[in-house]
């Protein structure tokens, strides 16, 4: 039950049309899918920390994991619907406060951050205890998420209260999808789960790379800027596949939607049941 608000404030679900129902079908199995995979790439704090997916089938509330589960126990039937005001509107268990508080202003206040990934996985968290935290242009992996970086220089406590969510959403504006916050972890978000896991993968890995590139005590390197730009036009322009290749006709996915339909695989393979 959500601590926020009363018993008389839940509401029941409405049925939904078979599209619908479709629609919010896949977006459970994704998210569920990426708590699950985030424990196998060690993103993961136990029970805590927090990935949101905004409801296909209204503009007012979220997808969100019950807390108290294991990251590894997590599924898509259990995911609970919450408001935007904080009503469990669907599901059985309970709302952790700090979700609510940072991801529904996000969702709300930016509805093009349709996913909403928060983590205190530890290379990212540990570059956010740096004096300068700040990704730097050292090599092709970072220099790819340079420009949808935002950074968050001040830490406020936990977040308890709604402005909290509010503050960060406005750090993160409308066009950034990244946001490291300072003695803290990472807000990552996308249009689509795939995108935002996707991106989540790579800001780790190339938090990794940097501070291993500190640990030597040499200089650095840096990529010369117009080489960044360069690099994250081309990146832009989704050109991953060969265009002499054999191709079905039509829009080729993007790179992060290939990599998440391969880590499903694993997962459908491995751990099936979080489809259920």
């Amino acid at each position: 039950m959500s601590p926020l608000l009363p018993p008389s404030a839940l509401v029941p679900n409405v049925r939904a049309s078979e599209p619908e129902q479709a629609a919010e079908r896949a977006a459970r199995e994704d998210l569920a899918a990426a708590h699950r995979l985030a424990v196998w790439h060690g993103f993961d704090q136990g029970i805590y920390n927090h990935f949101t997916v905004a409801a296909p089938t209204r503009a007012d509330a979220f997808l969100l994991a019950p807390f108290g589960l294991h990251w590894s126990e997590i599924t898509a039937g259990g995911l609970l619907t919450v408001g935007y005001d904080g009503r469990l509107i669907a599901g059985a268990g309970e709302i952790q406060r700090s979700a609510y508080c940072i991801h529904a202003p996000i969702h709300r206040i930016f509805p093009q951050h349709a996913v909403v990934l928060h983590t205190h996985m530890p290379y990212a968290s540990a570059l956010t205890r740096l004096e300068d935290p700040q990704l730097q242009a050292i090599g092709q992996t970072e220099i790819l998420l340079l420009d949808e970086i935002a950074y968050d220089n001040t830490y406020t406590g936990l977040a308890r209260e709604p402005e909290e969510g509010e503050r960060l959403a406005t750090l993160l504006g409308p066009d950034k999808k990244i946001l490291l916050l300072a003695h803290h972890g990472v807000i990552v978000t996308g249009r689509t789960t795939a995108e935002a896991y996707d991106r989540l993968f790579a800001l780790e890995r190339a938090c990794q790379i940097q501070l291993y590139a500190l640990w030597t005590g040499k200089p650095l390197k840096h990529v010369a800027p117009a080489l960044v730009e360069k690099a994250q036009a081309q990146y832009k322009a989704g050109l991953l596949q060969s265009e002499r290749r054999t191709a079905t006709p039509g829009a080729k996915p993007h790179g992060a939607e290939l990599h998440f339909a391969a880590l499903r695989r694993l997962l459908d393979r491995r751990e099936p049941d979080y489809r259920d």
